[in-house]
């Protein structure tokens, strides 16, 4: 079967760029965003259909905790009544002897026990406590004064007392049944049953179950999480909160708002509460936790039961889930994207086999005139590039004209002391050679001989100032190493009669290096640099000179620093500027610290002043350094 090219042709270029373009901007965006929304589309039905599920199952266990709370809690209301069968309580109510009181004492003891409640004690119609189960222990009740108690308000007017509350005498919480004790239809007094109920948030702990009873105020009574125990499930009011304080239902203690960090209503009570992580300390993890919270009021109390699950695990199969969803989709379009990229793929071939003998034609054509321009451009860049190097050699003759320059500028101003420095020993020269013809015609061979010794250590020292001069002179390499202590030494050398005619005091504190420099360059910074220093302190009374100097990061930093009379602020400013000198005269031109700081940077070092707080002027020289370790000390 054959293809008909037509059918696959390419669009033209002006025209097929534009789609394409469109295409590789926005589709992959596309792509990326259906994933996410799919993903998340995918975590909320899974979440939804998760929560109704996980709703239905804790519907369950809710009513069967609740009923457990309801029995726990019903089992002990017959109690209280069960006195107004006692006779003796009777008679301890109508006559409180001492008599009376200890039997109906040791009554209740023995029903306490039985009855494994907490206490059980009898009032009179004022809230007294008369007889009581606690009788032995050093907190009892008796004689204690309760009926500012709601329980006893209740019970005394004839209504079934039902009431949470934490104990004024001992501070330990409990549940309090009393029962108005009647005779002759008359109320003689109340009995009262305290019950602990913290066996069920023991069992609800073994069981991992999160779980908690609020009462009629709002406040958590009873929690399988203790941080939980005597907070409030809603605001309270500043008139309930004084109210809770004068009834001291719940002690002192502080009564804060249990605030979840969201709160989703999903049906009548039912609820989706999230918890910040430092708060449940059941959790091991930093996130935030969830709960789907179920609440059922108790039968006979005002009291209310909540069932709180966990929600960390389906949450996380929902994302899961997501994730899967996202990836299918990714997966999927890959595919799509794909299989459009291989049709097009082929169709392109197609019509590409067409274009093809076109463009080698067009290409042939354009190779010959390309390549006669590639010549012309080619010439034109030979020209350029012996331009570019004539003008480079040029600049480097300058530069080494400039530097020479400089160095014949030094030895000019040197030339004076020079010659002062030659003129001593060619008298001394003039003056022993005349004596020792006169000592050699005596026969005094001894002081001839003297002096001709004398006459050699003075051409010595002639020899090593030329020699100096001569190597100073000289042009200096682009590359080279250089030794500072010879450098130093070569430059206090050529300027020793400046030195010992201002009476300056040299201190040397550097180490031995060897630098990436020339040698006579390094030399003629070095001139340049004391040559300034000496200039600086010719007024001075005691001059001195430091050279101290430190390596660090590859670098070696030598610091010329003197006790003159320093640079204003205006001519910092243009230290290093050609031709700039704060010299008097024609003493200078300028070029000293221009051309010094050139020959610093040629190598990769730099040259920079500082101004130090005791005065004078320091210049900071720093070189590459040949060998990480400098050598031995100065």
């Amino acid at each position: 079967m054959k293809c008909d090219p037509n059918l696959y042709r390419a669009a033209p270029p002006s025209l097929a760029v534009k789609p394409r373009l469109i295409r590789h901007l926005f589709l992959p965006p596309l792509v990326i965003l259906l994933m996410v929304a799919l993903g998340f589309l995918g975590f909320w039905l899974s979440e939804h259909y998760g929560i109704r599920s996980l709703s239905e199952s804790g519907q369950r266990q809710l009513e069967l905790n609740a009923r457990a709370v309801e029995s726990e809690i019903s089992k002990y209301t017959y109690l209280p009544s069960l006195l107004e069968l006692e006779s003796s309580v009777s008679q301890l109510l109508d006559d409180p002897t001492p008599e009376h009181r200890q039997t109906v004492n040791d009554y209740l003891e023995g029903l306490n026990r039985r009855s494994r409640s907490r206490a059980i004690y009898v009032m009179d119609t004022t809230g007294r406590v008369l007889a009581t189960s606690n009788w032995r222990d050093v907190d009892s009740y008796l004689g204690e004064d309760l009926s500012f108690r709601a329980y006893f308000q209740n019970a005394v007017r004839g209504q079934p007392g039902r009431f949470y509350g934490i104990g004024s005498t001992n501070g330990e919480p409990g549940y309090y049944l009393a029962h108005g004790l009647e005779e002759q239809g008359k109320i003689i007094g109340v009995a009262v049953v305290k019950v602990r109920l913290e066996s069920m948030e023991e069992r609800w702990q073994r069981a991992r179950l999160e779980a908690f009873v609020s009462d009629e105020n709002g406040i958590i009574i009873l929690s399988s999480d203790p941080a939980r125990r005597l907070k409030s499930v809603r605001p309270l009011s500043e008139d309930t909160k004084e109210r809770l304080a004068r009834s001291l239902q719940y002690y002192w203690f502080p009564l804060n708002e249990l605030e979840p960090l969201a709160r989703e209503r999903l049906a009548e009570g039912v609820e989706k509460l999230t918890f910040p992580a430092n708060v449940e300390v059941a959790q091991g993890d930093n996130e935030d936790i969830s709960y789907l919270s179920q609440t059922r009021p108790l039968s006979d109390t005002p009291w209310n039961f909540t069932l709180l699950t966990p929600l960390q695990d389906l949450r996380r199969e929902a994302i899961n889930q997501g994730i899967l969803v996202a990836v299918a989709f990714a997966l999927l379009a890959f595919l799509l994207i794909a299989w459009n990229e291989r049709r097009k793929v082929i169709a392109t071939r197609l019509a590409a086999r067409e274009a093809l003998q076109e463009a080698n034609n067009q290409l042939e054509r354009k190779i010959g005139e390309r390549t006669t321009d590639l010549r012309a451009s080619n010439d034109r860049l030979k020209a350029q590039i012996r331009e570019r190097r004539q003008a480079e050699e040029t600049l480097r003759r300058a530069q080494d004209e400039l530097v020479q320059a400089g160095k014949l500028a030094a030895i000019g101003q040197m030339s004076t002391s020079i010659a002062h420095e030659l003129n001593q020993p060619l008298a001394a020269l003039r003056t022993l050679s005349g004596n020792t013809v006169r000592f050699l015609e005596r026969g005094q061979l001894d002081i001839a001989s003297a002096n001709l010794k004398t006459i050699n250590e003075l051409i010595d020292r002639m020899g090593r100032i030329t020699a100096s001069l001569r190597s100073f002179a000289r042009r200096g390499d682009d590359h080279g190493q250089a030794s500072l202590a010879k450098a130093v030494d070569a430059t206090l050398q050529l300027l020793a009669s400046r030195l010992d005619g201002a009476a300056v005091q040299v201190h040397g504190q550097f180490i031995d290096a060897q630098v990436q420099i020339d040698q006579t360059r390094l030399e003629q910074i070095l001139v340049n640099l004391i040559g300034n220093a000496l200039d600086a302190m010719h007024a001075q009374p005691t001059p001195e000179l430091w050279l101290e100097g430190e390596a660090s990061d590859g670098k070696y930093r030598l610091r010329v620093r003197d006790n003159g009379h320093g640079i204003d602020a205006q001519a910092r400013k243009h230290l290093f500027e050609p031709f700039f000198t704060t010299k008097p005269g024609e003493q200078g031109l300028g070029l000293g610290l221009t051309l010094s700081a050139s020959l610093a940077a040629a190598t990769g070092g730099s040259l920079s002043v500082e101004h130090p707080a005791s005065g004078g002027t320091a210049f900071v020289l720093g070189l590459p350094l040949v060998s990480p370790h400098p050598a031995e000390p100065i």
